[in-house]
């Protein structure tokens, strides 16, 4: 089993639920020191975002986020992600969200990480 490390990888979205904020312009910058995962987030209709989790030894990650939407509104939710290795090595995170104000809607999303080429 390969260990996982979120430190200094960047992801973008490859899919979410109609009830999500993040899109295809959302990038997440990722951190970690052993079990402690963090990131910041932003783009699309996502003003400025921020997460906090705790990883297991397969990397599954149990999260809170927040971020201010494009249009003001601050939102907060949880999140459980599931990572998955691609055949070229980069990672797709499959996550199951629910927002934790508003109408507590519950989403499907799927990030990928972008290669470091890819940054510019």
């Amino acid at each position: 089993m390969r260990i996982i490390n979120y430190d200094g990888r960047k992801f973008r979205s490859a899919d979410n639920s109609d009830s999500g904020d993040v899109g295809e312009n959302t990038i997440f910058s990722y951190h970690q020191e052993g079990d402690l995962v963090w990131a910041t987030y932003q783009g699309g209709a996502v003003r400025f975002g921020n997460l906090v989790a705790v990883a297991d030894e397969q990397g599954c990650l149990d999260m809170r986020y927040q971020h201010v939407s494009t249009d003001g509104q601050l939102k907060t939710g949880i999140c459980h992600s599931k990572p998955e290795f691609l055949a070229n090595g980069l990672l797709r995170v499959h996550e199951s969200w629910q927002w934790t104000c508003g109408a507590w809607e519950k989403g499907q999303s799927v990030i990928e990480e972008i290669p470091n080429k890819g940054l510019g």
